[in-house]
């Protein structure tokens, strides 16, 4: 692993426990998937990643709009999805009729770090076929 991917897998790693909260992004405090994404990248770059615009919290949000998907390509490299790292940004779309709605990190090849609202905390997860068939971006952290 380069020495990005190992930093991103330990921070991600140390927000484990964090309570769920929509639209936060404070580790300890609360978060939700985007918030610990931009929670990390604040992290390791010591800048904020860009602000998001006010998103629902749950998946069924129907305004067709990638936002979460165009956000990822402005900010990180986009990786080929069959080929994931740990330290890999994983975006997931829960039905292909709706927009990309879900964050989290690859902390190894079947594992990921993710704010999961029906927890209630940042968990470690396997990563499942059921999570796997839904993968709809992988992106790699920028290097320093």
């Amino acid at each position: 692993m380069s020495p990005m991917a190992n930093q991103t897998v330990a921070e991600a790693l140390s927000w484990v426990g964090t309570p769920y909260r929509h639209q936060a992004a404070s580790k300890g405090v609360g978060c939700d998937c985007l918030g610990l994404i931009r929670g990390v990248w604040r992290s390791l770059y010591g800048r904020d990643l860009e602000t998001p615009a006010a998103y629902a919290p749950d998946w069924a949000e129907s305004s067709g709009e990638e936002r979460l998907l165009l956000g990822a390509r402005r900010n990180f490299r986009t990786r080929d999805a069959n080929e994931f790292a740990a330290g890999d940004l994983l975006i997931f779309r829960w039905r292909q009729h709706l927009p990309a709605k879900h964050a989290g990190i690859a902390v190894s090849p079947d594992h990921f770090v993710h704010a999961y609202q029906g927890g209630g905390l940042v968990v470690k997860s396997a990563l499942v076929p059921q999570w796997r068939q839904r993968i709809a971006g992988v992106f790699a952290f920028p290097e320093n």
